[in-house]
Order: C-alpha cells, then structure tokens, then sequence
C-alpha cells in the first residue's frame, strides 16, 4: 500500500470514472474512488476488492464533505499523488426553456466542485512538492446546442486548469484537462437512436469513443513521466473538435 501512489477520483462509481479508476489501479495506484452514489460504490469495492481501491460517499459541491474527505484521506494515507476530477452532470435544454436551477445545478457540480477538490489537492500537493491533476473537461466547451449551463461549466474547467497550472507549476505539480466527445457510455445510449446515429455520422472516424480511451489519457497525463507537460487540454473526441459537423 505504502508504495503505491494514491490517487483520488471523483464520479468514479460508473462510466467515464470507473474506467478511469481501473487502468489506475492497473498502474500501480491506489484509488480513491468519491461518488455521490453509495450503491454504485459499493459494487465497485466489490468487483475490484480493498486492495485496489477505496470508497468515499462525497458530494464534490459540498465544501464541508470535501473537506471530510481529504481529512480522511490525510489520516489514511497522509499523501495524495494524483487527483482526477471527472464527477459532473447534465441538464441539456434551449435556453428559453431551462429553469435557472438546472443551470445552477450544473454550475455548482461541474466547476464549483472541481475548484473546491483542486483546492484542498492544491495546499496538500504545494507541501509536497508533487502531484498530478486532471480534470475531465468535455469537447462540449466549444459551444453545443442545449448545454449553454454545460458548455459554460466545461469551459470554466479549462481556465481552472490553464490558472491553476500557473499557479503550482513551480511546486512540481502538473494541471491538465482532458475533452471526450462522443464517448460510449449508459447516459449516451439513452439518446434517441436517430439523434445518436447523427451524431456518429458527425465523427471523422464515423465511430463513438469508449471510456478505456479516456482512461488512457488521463493516466498518460498522470504519469511521473509527464513532468513538464502542463496548462493543456488533451481531446479525445475521434477529431470531432477540429471540425463543426452536424
């Protein structure tokens, strides 16, 4: 355990996260896997075990569960390595027809929760002179349709990220972004068939991406090895980010 570099990651319960969580439990980390989800989080200690990851109930909006979560993870393991932002929601919608909670909702979740976990990582990771941070932003931060309260979120995470790369570049800490698009998971699949098959036709592969292709990304950007890669946002998005499309 005490070898093992721990590393916290939110909305790890399912998905995007999940895959994230174990291709770095692969690498030689030990996860901190934080998810509002209990029931999710659960099945999850039960399919990887205790020796790769742990399970912390946390609402990442809620500055007082943030700070009960890094105090636990002070007394557990009195170091965090890496830190993957990926908890977010969505509440898609035409702006004329969006309730002005569902913005807020988005908003609180999506970048307030990320700047409060970057925070209580950043005073722990200034300290030690190391670490790791990724935030899972969206290709969405370049405008879509629907999502002006998830675009705008995604789009505060990628100056989060370019800010706070200043701000720890000199503390040996590295702060990068990660875009997916069109990513094949449960919430994706529950788009109407013709809406999806759109989509896909929008891609220049012509293909939607998979959660272990983010995972990929974020573990090369969490590497020791990435030391002077900093204040970037990496797309893994089939190239959809360098064209309009549909």
């Amino acid at each position: 355990m005490t070898e093992k570099r721990i590393a916290l990651v939110t909305g790890a319960a399912r998905g995007i996260g999940k895959a994230i969580a174990a291709q770095l439990a692969s690498e030689a980390c030990f996860v901190v896997a934080a998810d509002s989800d209990a029931g999710a989080g659960a099945a999850l200690l039960s399919e990887f075990g205790r020796d790769s990851l742990s399970f912390e109930k946390t609402d990442v909006s809620d500055e007082a569960q943030v700070e009960a979560l890094f105090s636990r993870i002070d007394q557990n393991f009195g170091k965090i390595d890496v830190l993957v932002n990926n908890a977010g929601i969505i509440r898609d919608n035409l702006i004329w027809n969006m309730p002005t909670e569902d913005f807020d909702h988005v908003l609180n979740l999506n970048l307030r929760g990320v700047w409060l976990i970057c925070r209580a990582a950043a005073e722990r990771m200034k300290r030690q002179n190391n670490g790791r941070i990724v935030n899972i932003a969206s290709r969405a931060w370049l405008g879509n349709r629907g999502q002006t309260n998830y675009s705008a979120s995604k789009a505060g995470v990628i100056g989060l990220t370019r800010a706070l790369a200043l701000e720890l570049g000199r503390y040996n800490v590295s702060v990068n972004a990660v875009a997916p698009g069109l990513i094949d998971t449960p919430m994706t699949r529950q788009l109407a068939p013709e809406v999806l098959e759109k989509l896909i036709e929008a891609q220049p592969t012509r293909t939607m991406g998979t959660p272990d292709d983010v995972a990929h990304a974020v573990a090369f950007l969490a590497s020791p090895e990435t030391r002077f890669i900093t204040g970037q946002t990496v797309y893994v998005d089939g190239g959809k980010s360098i064209g309009a499309g549909w």
